[in-house]
């Protein structure tokens, strides 16, 4: 327990009726495992998928730490408990990877990586994703893996103390307006000829229009891409 309450859960304001939320402390705690190339799997986490504020992004390394499948999503604005979170979660394992239930012990990892405005360090809302990361990766047969927060300041890793400034949660505007099954080029020089970035293309619109996934176009409770993605597929320039 800590300060009096069961460890995981919080009490909602005015009720007994218990949410899930981790602490920082209980998740530093609990033994994450450590990515072995953060810098480089938060920039190729975010070319796949340009999250902006308000997007999570799903992620399964493989036994050897490889990216073998990743989706992105935009949770309902009233979702907030890590329940509601854990099912979300759940739902876009199932649809982009097997589970491994059958086997003795986890072999792969889930990672989490929220894109959010406010400054860096944990919320209540980043410990309502945490307990929902922890409890979905068990059910999936998955180990849980690092939880990351993408915010103006730069990407940083809770409980790890391992950031950067670059990417940061604006930095999906600089990216080129397609799918994800591709990983696009990394800065807009390096978009073919003829492609917009995504601040281009909201640069040229008529007023009053937004871009593809852009937040003028697309409101933050809509879900947002869900793709498998294999990193053998890899083809933009690093």
């Amino acid at each position: 327990m800590i300060n009096g309450i069961d460890r995981g859960q919080h009490p909602l304001s005015g009720g007994s009726t218990p949410r899930r939320v981790l602490d920082l402390e209980v998740w530093t705690a609990s033994g994450i495992p450590l990515l072995r190339d953060p810098r480089e799997f938060v920039l190729e986490l975010h070319q796949r998928h340009l999250p902006q504020p308000g997007t999570v992004v799903v992620a399964v390394l493989d036994t050897i730490h490889r990216l073998a499948a990743s989706a992105s999503f935009a949770p309902w604005p009233h979702d907030t408990d890590g329940w509601q979170h854990r099912n979300a979660l759940l739902a876009h394992l199932r649809r982009i990877i097997p589970h491994d239930l059958r086997r003795p012990e986890p072999t792969r990892t889930a990672v989490l990586l929220r894109c959010r405005d406010g400054a860096p360090g944990w919320t209540e809302q980043d410990g309502a994703w945490m307990w929902a990361l922890r409890d979905a990766a068990v059910l999936h047969g998955l180990r849980c893996g690092a939880y990351i927060g993408l915010t103006p300041a730069g990407w940083h890793i809770l409980g790890d103390g391992r950031n950067g400034r670059n990417p940061h949660a604006g930095s999906w505007a600089d990216g080129p307006v397609h799918t994800v099954t591709e990983l696009p080029p990394r800065s807009a020089r390096d978009a073919p000829r003829g492609q917009y970035t995504r601040r281009q293309a909201a640069e040229h619109a008529p007023h009053g229009e937004g871009t593809p996934h852009s937040p003028q176009s697309e409101p933050p409770w809509i879900p947002a891409r869900v793709a498998a993605v294999e990193p053998t597929r890899r083809t933009g320039t690093r």
